[in-house]
């Protein structure tokens, strides 16, 4: 894990050696700025014949939360370890707050904060302990984290006791305890109950209105939804797409869906086919599906109440992240 000591300037560090390097420097100057905390260019990474990372462009603007999303092995796990300096990519360009992460992870891993999906500590180090263990001069107030995490009274508790939701909350302290400029966080509340998920994404949205940009691995789409602004799909190691999950949504999942069940009524079916952005209006006996555009939604609602009563089984799907994500990793490669 990475924590914080202190603030150092961004250095330009030399670029990768690997003969593909130049040409990828070349080809992607326009994002090489200093308004990205994370720029990525053509990362990859194999073990043996396998591709785990290929290609990968990525940036993550300074005091966003950038998301990366995408099935088991799509790649993003090795996309942040190698962020962090954690593992050598094969190819490509890296800067991470001005610095490379191969070349200069020393000088890099105090500015970073990090919950892995594998991390442990431990069995007999106590949740006290590893606070005072990782905290610095520029640490937060520990118990104040641990209270914020419900993790209070579990300070003089041994790490090897807590369930997998506490060590989840653990290391999330940790990696906000030494106020970090960038946090990396992977499957930040799996294993967590609704209302811990609940102050987990809290903590994120504080961060984000101090400034701290965040790079969050997620499989829940709607913990993306609910605080990425930027979210990057990816598959096989390689981006699908990317920009704000609303913008993904309509291009991937753009159809919303209406259900009711009503008796025979030609005349209502065809004013509801003339509604603006109904795409489609099928009858399966007395039920009705209705697809089309978000908006339809509206306006077959307003249709049926000047009809008369609303159908009782009246249903809406109005499509969503996972929608979208479903989409495009079901498409062709």
């Amino acid at each position: 894990m990475h924590f914080a000591l202190s603030l150092h300037p961004g250095v330009e560090a030399e670029l990768y050696p690997w003969p593909d390097a130049r040409a990828g420097r070349d080809r992607h100057d326009r994002s090489m700025n200093k308004t990205q905390v994370v720029t990525v260019r053509g990362l990859r990474k194999a073990y043996g014949n396998r591709v785990v990372v290929d290609g990968l462009d990525l940036d993550v603007p300074a005091g966003e939360i950038v998301g990366l999303i995408g099935a088991n092995g799509a790649g993003k796990t090795t996309t942040v370890e190698c962020i962090q300096g954690l593992r050598k990519p094969d190819a490509g360009i890296l800067r991470v707050l001005g610095y490379d992460p191969v070349t200069q992870a020393e000088e890099l891993r105090p500015l970073i904060g990090s919950q892995l999906q594998h991390s442990a500590l431990p069995d007999r180090l106590r949740v006290g302990e590893a606070v005072d263990l990782f905290g610095t001069s520029r640490a937060c107030h520990g118990g104040e984290l641990l209270a914020r995490f419900g993790l209070a009274e579990r300070r003089r508790s041994a790490f090897g006791s807590l369930s997998g939701g506490e060590r989840q909350r653990l290391f999330l302290v940790l990696a906000l305890l030494n106020r970090p400029r960038l946090v990396i966080l992977d499957e930040l509340t799996q294993g967590l109950d609704p209302a811990a998920r609940r102050n987990v994404w809290a903590a994120v949205r504080q961060l984000h209105e101090e400034g701290t940009t965040v790079l969050l691995v997620t499989h829940e789409m709607d913990e993306a939804e609910a605080l990425c602004g930027q979210v990057i799909a990816m598959r096989a190691g390689r981006v699908l797409d990317a920009g704000a999950p609303a913008d993904l949504v309509d291009r991937h999942a753009g159809t919303a869906t209406i259900r009711f069940s009503m008796p025979d009524a030609p005349a209502l079916l065809d004013q509801v086919r003339r509604l603006d952005g109904v795409r489609e209006v099928e009858r399966a006996g007395a039920r009705v599906t209705v697809r089309g555009t978000r908006p339809v939604i509206a306006h077959v609602g307003a249709a049926l109440v000047r009809w008369g009563p609303v159908p009782a089984d009246l249903t809406v799907h109005v499509p969503s992240l996972e929608d979208a994500l479903l989409n495009l990793v079901g498409g062709p490669r």
